[in-house]
């Protein structure tokens, strides 16, 4: 299966461009696809560089995100894709593993 993460962030999914890209992951041994506006960088960050993630009122889950990060001029917020990926809504990964 191949999921557009802008429809499980709420994010207006009609504007695909040239950057938009597919990534593919190995979720609890599962293949799965996710649509993502784009891939910059990979990056290693070290653990003093992460922050916890501010709480966020919003309408959409947050419980996935786990961190935030900078580098340079930049605001990394980080996820745990296998929280995201398993979360009953996406039923794309069984709970149980």
């Amino acid at each position: 299966p191949i999921v557009d993460l802008r429809l499980k962030l709420g994010c207006d999914s009609n504007d695909y461009n040239s950057f938009t890209v597919v990534i593919v992951l190995n979720v609890r041994g599962r293949v799965v696809g996710a649509v993502v506006d784009s891939v910059s960088d990979v990056l290693e960050l070290s653990r003093d560089s992460i922050k916890p993630a501010p709480e966020m009122a919003s309408a959409v889950d947050t419980s996935f995100i786990t961190g935030i990060s900078s580098v340079n001029d930049r605001m990394l917020i980080l996820m745990d894709i296998e929280e995201l990926m398993a979360s009953s809504e996406m039923g794309l990964i069984d709970s149980t593993h």
